[in-house]
């Protein structure tokens, strides 16, 4: 039973939905007139590029043997999907979320590219480190920065973030997809781009 619950928690806070989840509690706290049409263009533009697209390209990989599951459990797996994800996210900022449009979205989706680039290079070196945390850390940073830009008092979502980190910390764990240094790796580059990038938009 509780071998299912914690292998349920690493599938449903996969790495995939993180960057949604960021635009969309953007969206829901700016403090910025944004038309209506135009909030609908940006989720469903972002929603196919980070969410479907992978999906598909993932299935694609696996039709070609190139991966074995969503997790990508091991280390050579990662390469092909990271390089591929960093191509996405470069079309995202050049094309979806420009510095000219919504500036904090631009550094939130620039973060997310230098943790990914970050996670490729460790990939390359056959370091596995915790996109699962990498994911979580960078949203949770970018949440923290937004309560502070828009002056709201968001303790409640961070502590659930920090309970939900934890939870699937201990899935990882558990399911042996990680060590402890991969996961505290992990959290590290998810972390520490948001935190530097808060400089040029907070």
């Amino acid at each position: 039973m509780t071998h299912h619950i914690l292998k349920s928690i690493s599938f449903i806070f996969h790495p995939i939905i993180m960057p949604m989840i960021g635009v969309l509690f953007y969206f829901s706290k700016t403090r910025r007139f944004i038309p209506d049409e135009i909030i609908y263009a940006k989720l469903v533009s972002i929603s196919i590029l980070t969410i479907l697209l992978p999906i598909l390209l993932y299935f694609l990989l696996k039709t070609l043997n190139k991966a074995e599951s969503i997790y990508l459990k091991n280390v050579k797996e990662r390469i092909i999907p990271l390089c591929l994800n960093c191509i996405i996210v470069l079309l995202i900022i050049n094309r979806v979320l420009p510095i000219s449009e919504i500036i904090e979205l631009y550094y939130f989706f620039l973060g997310i590219l230098i943790s990914t680039i970050t996670c490729l290079v460790l990939a390359i070196f056959q370091f596995k480190a915790s996109i699962h945390m990498m994911g979580l850390a960078g949203v949770t940073m970018f949440f923290f920065a937004l309560s502070l830009y828009f002056s709201i008092n968001i303790n409640g979502t961070l502590a659930l973030l920090a309970v939900i980190t934890g939870a699937v910390a201990t899935s990882r764990l558990h399911l042996k997809a990680h060590t402890y240094p991969e996961l505290l790796v992990g959290l590290f580059i998810g972390f520490m781009p948001q935190l530097l990038l808060i400089n040029y938009w907070l």
